[in-house]
């Protein structure tokens, strides 16, 4: 039996349960299936390897899946496993009912036994009865079993266990379980408990399963696995069933501490007890108070074990859940007046919580406390902004900016207060009668306006702010939100977050390629060798059909039974090169390998010689290729140990490219290497390769393989036998890895860092090159040196002191040019000011000045409107393909005409846009060919304003 985190060595199992720890319902649960036979398995990541249907783990099976599929051998029949879950997003998005009800979570644990076509349902059921009856010791009286309506099998087995007026027949919906529109499915039998009266969510005092009151609780599920069903809807039986079952922790947990509520639990009690402790708020006290430390407690778990298996808060994927689950449980926390980080602490208490199980927690602590915590400061700091623009006095707050509050036409909230004499009632009053009927049937009867569910959304999605809390201020202006247009908004978002994160996996393989494996898994023998003889074609494919010969100028994808040509995977690019019939004559160019599914290799080739079905080939990868992409991919290894010893063992790899010129590699780190880091990063990298130490690989089970020390990757799927891949004794570098590398560290000859920098929040990317690629580099470099050199006539030594000198002249001689244009701009004001003319009784100014920057031509705008006293200036410039624009209002004018809407508007006649404040605003654009007619439309834009506003 394999080594699981926390698990006692088998033995007698506890008769009575008077308390039962989750810990203890944990190890309970595997060492009771580890007894009879089930090999323990560790739980696999939450985020899912190579399954494009999945955005997070959550299920027990879904590491089996291949298994159960029959793509995937291993070297048991049964397992067992406690599985960490996540259900948010996608179709499982209920996350506004976590901490509001007794059972809802964004994270959770799902205890499991599976067998593999070994044992069935006379086996799944009794056990699952021992466990619970006889282990657990859940009194019988208090279980009802569900079967399908058809399963008289398991009918027949469980009435030899419980009354059968216990069992009850429920209809597919209910109690059919499919993995997917076709494949395996089956019907299945669930365990419910009865948890009382007083658990029922409509005081039933009387009622019976299947009851969805809340009484009756749904602890484990018993799937069985015994037909396929195709694309007809057919179902087939299996030729080997198997079981997949699945119990929740947290319920059972329940269950066996004797609570209603899930979050009353050890699992979630000390983080609640936390919470409250951090915002001096008391558990009980208050039902709204409660939801708030609820769902701090919860939403602390899943951003926990999250983040410590590689996710990061970001806009896009995954990253955008967490980041909306987080976000959620930072607003409680400013409802409990929390106005300093906390959730990083709370978080703390979830490692010291669950590391016995989940050992990684602990390796990751401060990495996932500095991402929780930059995530609190980043949530901070959007919020300050939000409540800003809400909050700002009624002077200075601009609906038409902000709100998008109807009716449009009034403009700005501050242009209307003054209007009205600075009387907010007033005001209220005026805008209530002009709200159109329509809008009105809209808008509840006693407000003014409202904020359309776009803004409301907006609000919420950029600066954090929650419709509620937005609410709460708003009320104070007499202004009502759109609850149903916000509703909408949500969901749309909800349809972007799924097409995010599936727009980023792989798309799903088609079925072809699943039935080749079955019957021609492919041997790859390209670790020791670059050339295989006697490789047999076993099939062909052409856009994604099966054929049985191509012919020359075709491209296709070639499966061959065994192949040195190493296959696309953990960043490494699938090798190129050439097959050749036994004549020796070439028949195909290689030029990608591919894994389009676990044990099947696709090649895809350009065809020269005729190639069919039942060919014996000779393979030859390009050796040269495969010699670059060894030394890079060595090299990212190599990287990856220099960066934990220079930055901290927090830093993880977060994705990886290794193709022949370079390599990239991303990494969890929080701020810019400095010049020395990357210094010390690129010289211990280099020692390693000038010390020439011996690449050595092992293969060994999986848990061996961790407690040896080797890392694993965030993302990649491990079988139980994996291939550990050490730098000499692994005390430096020891990871493990499918991938090609040296024999030596000395065959990298050189590792130079070329770039760093971010790509997300909390995520650097370093590029490099190694070994011939660094040769090339330098001697560039040289190249350039030189050429500067003779050019500057300077020494290379001497040429970063004469770069500065000529940089501080250049920038000397700028300012002189720009303060002559500036002069002779000035100098010639007075011609600019005989073209200026009344509009309305305002003397208006517009006119195009050559040759300034931003700077000068505000200054020369300001030095115009000072020589007119009152009016407008709008002065614009063209340079370098673009358009500039300065406007100026006088004070006295800024009351009925605006800088920012004049330049705006004046902006969009050259394709561009702008603002600013009410006496000063610039603009851009992209047509300088229109500058001319947009300074002439000046006069009518100020015009419209004037007849508008008098």
């Amino acid at each position: 039996m394999q080594a699981y985190p926390g698990l006692k060595k088998a033995g007698t199992l506890r008769i009575a349960n008077l308390f039962m720890t989750s810990n203890e319902i944990r190890t309970q649960f595997l060492e009771f299936f580890g007894q009879r036979g089930h090999r323990v398995v560790r739980s696999s990541s939450l985020v899912p390897a190579n399954d494009s249907t999945l955005l997070f783990s959550n299920a027990g099976m879904n590491q089996f899946k291949d298994v159960f599929l029959g793509l995937e051998k291993r070297d048991y029949a049964r397992a067992c496993s406690a599985q960490k879950c996540v259900r948010a997003g996608g179709k499982h998005n209920d996350l506004e009912q976590v901490g509001r009800t007794t059972r809802h979570h964004t994270f959770f644990e799902m205890l499991g036994n599976f067998s593999f076509g070994d044992y069935f349902k006379r086996e799944a059921i009794p056990w699952a009865w021992e466990l619970m009856t006889g282990v657990y010791m859940v009194p019988r009286e208090k279980l009802y079993v569900t079967i399908f309506r058809e399963d008289d099998e398991a009918e027949e087995i469980w009435a030899k266990i419980v009354p059968r007026e216990r069992i009850f027949r429920m209809d597919e919906k209910d109690n059919f379980w499919a993995m997917g529109d076709t494949g395996p499915c089956g019907p299945c039998s669930e365990i419910h408990y009865d948890m009382g009266p007083a658990a029922s969510d409509g005081g039933h005092a009387d009622c019976k399963l299947p009851c969805d009151c809340g009484r009756y609780v749904e602890l484990w599920n018993l799937v069985f696995m015994q037909f396929n069903r195709d694309d007809r809807g057919t179902l087939t039986p299996l030729p080997r069933p198997s079981i997949d079952t699945g119990a929740g922790l947290e319920r059972l947990a329940a269950v066996l501490q004797g609570k209603l509520s899930n979050f009353d639990t050890d699992l979630f009690k000390p983080l609640i007890e936390r919470a409250s402790e951090l915002a001096s708020v008391e558990y009980g006290a208050s039902a709204e108070t409660d939801v708030s430390l609820r769902i701090i407690a919860d939403h602390s778990r899943a951003a926990t074990f999250l983040i410590s298996d590689g996710v990061l808060p970001s806009n896009e994927g995954r990253g955008y859940v967490l980041r909306l689950i987080m976000r959620r449980a930072l607003y409680h926390g400013q409802t409990l007046g929390l106005t300093e980080p906390f959730l990083y602490k709370v978080s703390g208490e979830v490692v010291e919580m669950m590391k016995g199980a989940y050992p990684e927690l602990a390796e990751a602590a401060p990495h996932t406390a500095k991402a929780i915590k930059l995530e609190e400061e980043r949530y901070a700091h959007t919020t300050r902004i939000g409540i800003e623009h809400l909050r700002r006095s009624e002077a200075q707050i601009r609906l038409d900016n902000v709100f998008n509050v109807v009716p449009v036409e009034f403009g700005t909230w501050k242009d209307e207060y003054e209007h009205q004499g600075g009387n907010i009632h007033e005001l209220v009053v005026e805008i209530a009668r002009k709200v159109s009927r329509r809008q009105r049937a809209e808008i509840p009867s006693n407000y003014a306006g409202w904020i359309t569910g776009e803004a409301l959304f907006k609000l919420h999605d950029t600066f954090g702010l929650r419709p509620d809390f937005v609410k709460d201020i708003v009320e104070n202006y007499k202004l009502a939100i759109d609850s149903r247009g916000y509703e909408q908004e949500m969901q749309r978002q909800r349809e972007r977050a799924r097409a995010s994160w599936k727009g980023s996996e792989r798309k799903a393989a088609l079925p072809v390629y699943h039935k080749l494996a079955e019957k021609n898994a492919t041997t790859f023998d390209g670790y020791a060798q670059t050339e295989s003889s006697d490789c047999r074609v076993v099939a062909l494919l052409v856009n994604g059909e099966t054929v049985s010969e191509v012919k020359p100028g075709e491209e296709a994808e070639l499966f061959l039974d065994h192949t040195p040509f190493y296959a696309e995977a953990g960043g490494q690019v699938g090798d190129t090169g050439r097959l050749y019939m036994e004549s020796g004559e070439e028949v195909a160019q290689v030029t990608d390998a591919q894994r389009p599914v676990t044990r099947l290799i696709a090649h895809r080739v350009t065809v020269l010689q005729p190639l069919e079905v039942g060919m014996k080939l000779s393979a030859r990868v390009d050796a040269e290729r495969r010699d670059a992409i060894r030394r890079n991919h060595t090299a990212t290894h190599l990287l990856h140990s220099a960066l934990r010893t220079t930055l901290g063992s927090h830093v993880k790899q977060a994705g990886s490219l290794v193709v022949p010129d370079r390599l990239r590699f991303d990494f969890t780190h929080y701020a810019p290497l400095e010049a020395q880091d990357r210094l010390d990063i690129e010289d211990l990298v280099n020692q390693h390769v000038l010390t020439n130490e011996e690449m050595n690989t092992d293969v060994m089970e999986i848990d061996a393989a961790l407690n040896s020390g080797a890392m694993a990757l965030f993302g990649e799927k491990y079988g139980d036998k994996v291939r550990v891949v050490s730098v000499g004794d692994g005390s430096f570098s020891k990871e493990l890895c499918g991938g090609t590398h040296v024999r030596r560290t000395g065959d990298i000859g050189l590792f130079k860092l070329v770039s760093e920098g971010s790509v997300a929040a909390g995520t650097r990317r370093i590029e490099a090159i190694t070994g011939t690629s660094v040769i090339e580099d330098l001697r560039k470099t040289g190249e350039t040196l030189l050429r500067l050199g003779e050019t500057l006539h300077a020494k290379p030594d001497e040429l970063l002191a004469m770069a500065e000198k000529l940089a501080e002249t250049e920038k000397k001689l700028r300012k002189e040019l720009e303060a002559a244009r500036l002069k002779r701009a000035i100098a010639s004001a007075g011609d600019l000011m005989e073209k200026a003319r009344e509009v309305r009784g305002v003397r208006v100014l517009s006119a195009r000045v050559e040759a300034l920057d931003r700077p000068a031509m505000r200054e020369m705008a300001d030095n115009l409107r000072n020589r007119l006293g009152s009016g407008v200036v709008v002065l614009g410039g063209a340079g370098d393909g673009k358009v500039a624009l300065v406007a100026t209002v006088s004070k006295d004018l800024t009351r009925n005409l605006d800088a920012g809407k004049i330049v705006k508007e004046a902006a969009a006649l050259v394709e561009g846009t702008g603002g600013g404040r009410k006496d000063l605003a610039e603009a851009g654009g992209k047509d300088p060919s229109k500058l001319d007619e947009s300074l002439h439309a000046v006069p009518e834009i100020i015009e419209r304003m004037l007849q508008v506003n008098s």
